[in-house]
């Protein structure tokens, strides 16, 4: 059973459709039982959705509102005492949404959040690709004794789907090193991105449609979201992000998304505005690239 006591995307103030009739469904998942550095997921999701209440409507680099696409939002699931739970849990509440057509997205909580997401995308889609954008590999088999650990999302992930890429690293351990050169694994390291040694349109042709998008915050640089769990610097510039996506969602099929490991800290509102942004930037270039106004 949801909690219906919510504070819907982007406020109160404008007409929010009923989930029924939305297209569009956020989904937040207060879960933090996959991390092991900064504490502080857990909170994200409510500092996210207050923070999106002061965004402008109108996207000025789209001229639309894509808030009129239609967007509802859910209260967070029950029963995410523990990996275990918090797993099956994620993955019955988006299996539910997307037989019914609708558009995904979770707002984290740690990335443990994410491979329950993609197991119920797979049973329904077969062949599927995910694009991760983050600081980390995420290649571990298990870390810390857990195999549901967010240091071991992608390695879960490659379970249902072999079609991945990875965009921004720039924190591996010669164990996952050794792992993306044996099974041959996309990834761009943010080196290799910014120098251009990495042929990312290649790689987005490459991988068969439709596509999810798994978006971890740790992939943007300190200046842009400060508060994550495992922030290394280094990484995306806003402008840079946006470009990205852009061409994401121009050349793929984009079925659903996450948005995760924001650390919510009272002393930081820039980080909550900034996720809550990309989050409204990422729907309105998905349904502007449907040709949706």
């Amino acid at each position: 059973m949801q909690n219906e006591r919510i504070t819907p995307f982007l406020g109160p103030d404008i007409d929010h459709p009923s989930p029924e009739d939305a297209p569009c469904i956020i989904l937040p998942v207060p879960y933090e039982g996959g991390i092991s550095y900064g504490s502080g997921t857990a909170r994200a999701p409510d500092a996210v959705l207050l923070a999106s209440a002061y965004l402008e409507l109108y996207d000025e680099v789209l001229h639309c509102e894509p808030y009129r696409t239609g967007i509802a939002t859910l209260g967070p699931p029950d029963h995410l005492e523990n990996p275990e739970k918090m797993y099956a849990t994620v993955y019955a509440e988006t299996k539910s949404l997307i037989d019914k057509d609708k558009f995904v997205i979770l707002l984290g909580g740690d990335h443990s959040i994410t491979s329950s997401y993609c197991k119920a995308l797979h049973e329904k889609y077969g062949t599927m690709s995910v694009i991760q954008l983050d600081a980390h590999a995420d290649l571990r088999d298990s870390y810390e004794g857990s195999t549901l650990s967010h240091a071991c999302t992608m390695a879960r992930v490659r379970e249902y789907t072999r079609n991945t890429l990875q965009i921004g690293i720039r924190s591996i351990s010669f164990e996952e090193a050794e792992r993306v050169e044996a099974e041959h694994i996309a990834l761009c390291t943010m080196h290799e991105y910014r120098t251009a040694a990495f042929d990312l349109e290649s790689a987005l042709r490459n991988l068969p449609d439709p596509v999810f998008i798994t978006w971890d915050v740790d992939v943007f640089d300190w200046s842009v979201i400060a508060s994550t769990g495992t922030p290394e610097p280094g990484g995306l510039q806003w402008d840079e992000g946006m470009a990205l996506l852009q061409k994401i969602v121009t050349m793929k099929n984009v079925i659903g998304f996450d948005v995760v490991e924001l650390a919510c800290n009272e002393n930081d509102r820039n980080s909550p505005f900034a996720v809550a942004k990309l989050i409204y930037k990422m729907i309105g270039f998905k349904y502007k690239a449907n040709g949706t106004r």
